[in-house]
């Protein structure tokens, strides 16, 4: 049976624009759902935890639990989206991720893993549930939640910057496929923005990284240091509602576009790469990552 089939069937007088957002707990995903709520859209705010879920209900948020680990979990809060909404759905937001700090030959498999499957597995299964009901009204968005790590790879960032290349390559081929059907797909490539994002890579960080066994050990000390730091840990730190800005444009531009650079670091590493050669851009980006001669 079709998702859409288990869906109440109901004459939608609401005409707000309804949006689904993952990972609204804190940063980014909070931020937004508040925005758009304030403008006037019907916000769907997902978060992982029951607790997160709970206390976006006290904000006044429309929240429902949704773990881009558990299938069932996807398609149970879809279907409790799309009983409120008439069986349809405006708009997209993958914004749930998580980042996993570590050098490549650190990884585990199960690290790596549990990296794509929140970052780029969870987030497909939801986009090809809800393509089939943008389809059938004619219309969509759908805006993925990058970043600046999806085109410019950097050292010890290798499983978060291999799903985001995959999160990019995937969302690429889709608007290829999507061409004519009058449902955009838009990539956003933030850089440094102030949320909870370190605290969380530096929680897996610990789970699946034996520091003690590492050649990577004096790396790795600075590394920590860095993710343990309060506020902005990089120069051109930007607030969420920046990142927001691009949301907005992408959801309500005529032709939005393909990609949105949303910090200086970004602009900087877009231009950079475009002008260097692979070795230069190694250099920079080496430096620029904290990794060196050993």
């Amino acid at each position: 049976m079709g998702l859409l089939i288990i869906i109440t069937k109901r004459r939608n007088l609401n005409t707000q624009k309804s949006i689904l957002i993952t990972g609204c707990s804190t940063g980014i995903g909070l931020f937004t759902a508040q925005e758009l709520q304030k403008r006037g859209y019907q916000v769907f705010a997902s978060a992982r935890k029951a607790d997160d879920v709970l206390h976006l209900k006290q904000l006044g948020l429309n929240s429902l639990q949704l773990d881009l680990n558990d299938s069932l979990s996807i398609k149970n809060a879809l279907i409790k989206v799309l009983n409120q909404t008439n069986g349809e759905l405006y708009a997209l937001f993958n914004n749930g991720a998580y980042g996993l700090a570590g050098a490549v030959e650190d990884l585990s498999r199960d690290a790596l893993r549990a990296q794509f499957e929140t970052n780029l597995f969870g987030t497909v299964e939801l986009t090809n549930l809800i393509l089939p009901i943008m389809r059938k009204q004619g219309h969509g968005r759908i805006i993925q939640n990058s970043s600046v790590l999806g085109f410019a790879a950097m050292p010890y960032r290798g499983a978060y910057n291999a799903s985001k290349f995959a999160l990019e390559g995937i969302s690429d081929t889709l608007r290829q496929e999507l061409i004519g059907t009058n449902i955009h797909i838009s990539l956003i490539e933030p850089g440094p923005i102030i949320s909870e994002f370190r605290a969380n890579a530096l929680t897996a960080f610990n789970k699946y990284i034996d520091v003690d066994k590492s050649c990577h050990a004096s790396q790795y000390k600075s590394m920590i240091e860095r993710l343990q730091k309060e506020g902005a840990a990089a120069p051109f730190t930007l607030g969420p509602e920046a990142v927001c800005e691009k949301v907005i444009h992408a959801l309500q531009a005529k032709r939005p576009r393909a990609r949105y650079y949303v910090t200086k670091p970004t602009y900087i590493m877009g231009f950079l790469k475009r002008i260097l050669s692979t070795r230069m851009m190694d250099k920079f980006l080496i430096a620029a990552g904290g990794g060196g001669k050993r």
